[in-house]
């Protein structure tokens, strides 16, 4: 499960907090088995952030969409998913962008342990069948997934490409370079990082740099040449600002972090909700989330500006 940025709200963690300790002590919701009554459509819908940019722009999106729809939106940011899935479970919170591998193995954990073998997979369907029956038991929907993925990635400077001809991590494995990477403590053990680097594509690492995930200080040691390749995600929207380009993980050797609206079946579970979200999954790509997560994060813009721009460029709310 990759880390994920943000900045806690303590007055909304404060609220959250007795709504967590209550799931965590009431009758637990995997032994009742999966939720079969007519889902709701509340007026009133809140929206859950994550508290990190490409949260807030998500969440922005769903809110726009929504109101456009007829709804009544209000959005609270909880970084914390041991605080926000509660609270999505309960009905404090009704929607969350969510990332569709990543919260399959969440909720795996919490029916089987943390030690539990991982359910999200490369293959999007078989990730969607295990998600959606997680989801189920806990009185969760998830909708249908987007075109656009965030998931691990990993980038050299577009000089190093350059001079060793390198698009894909198969073509780095075949250039037998030998190199350093900037990445997370748990990079030595995850399946998806220095193993499966060497395993899948046969890269030579010489060492593992513990910078962490897509940070600035991973950044600036690769584009240094302190090391030589840093783990980021696909959606990273300053890349460009230290000269880095992403190699294309052409062996599938990350999961299928789709972007996937969850929602609280018995409050936001109908079809106005799920058709409302679904406009949005036909347009957004990759590509214009890391878009949009650069106008943010390296342009400064507020996300709620860039949210609407977005939507009213791609005709889904009226301009004006």
């Amino acid at each position: 499960m990759r880390p994920r940025r943000g900045t806690v709200v303590p007055l909304l963690a404060v609220l959250l907090a007795p709504t967590a300790a209550a799931c965590s002590t009431g009758p637990s919701l995997e032994k009742q088995g999966a939720v079969t009554a007519s889902p709701g459509d509340s007026k009133n819908v809140t929206i859950g952030s994550a508290g990190f940019t490409e949260s807030d722009l998500l969440a922005q999106m769903y809110a726009l969409l929504l109101d456009r729809a007829g709804y009544r939106t209000q959005i609270l940011s909880v970084t914390n998913r041991e605080l926000y899935e509660p609270a999505l479970e309960s009905g404090q919170i009704d929607v969350v962008p969510e990332y569709a591998a990543t919260f399959a193995d969440w909720l795996n954990a919490k029916v089987a342990g943390a030690d539990a073998r991982t359910v999200g997979s490369p293959d999007l369907a078989a990730t969607m069948k295990a998600l959606r029956e997680l989801a189920a038991q806990r009185g969760l929907d998830v909708l249908n997934p987007g075109r656009a993925v965030d998931q691990n990635a990993y980038a050299v400077t577009a000089a190093y490409a350059r001079k060793h001809r390198l698009r894909t991590l198969t073509d780095l494995g075949r250039a037998k370079l030998p190199l350093r990477l900037a990445a997370g403590d748990e990079c030595v053990q995850r399946a998806y990082c220095a193993p499966g680097l060497k395993k899948t594509y046969g890269i030579r690492l010489t060492g593992i740099d513990p910078k962490g995930l897509g940070t600035t200080p991973s950044k600036r040691a690769v584009q240094n040449g302190q090391d030589q390749m840093l783990v980021t995600t696909t959606t990273d929207g300053t890349l460009a600002q230290f000269g880095l380009v992403i190699l294309a993980d052409d062996k599938r050797l990350q999961n299928a972090d789709h972007i996937v609206p969850v929602v609280n079946r018995s409050r936001a579970g109908g079809a106005r909700v799920r058709n409302a979200l679904d406009q949005l999954n036909t347009v957004l790509t990759t590509r214009d989330l890391t878009s949009l997560n650069e106008q943010v994060d390296s342009w400064r813009r507020l996300p709620q500006d860039v949210a609407k721009n977005y939507l009213r460029s791609k005709r889904l709310i009226p301009a004006g």
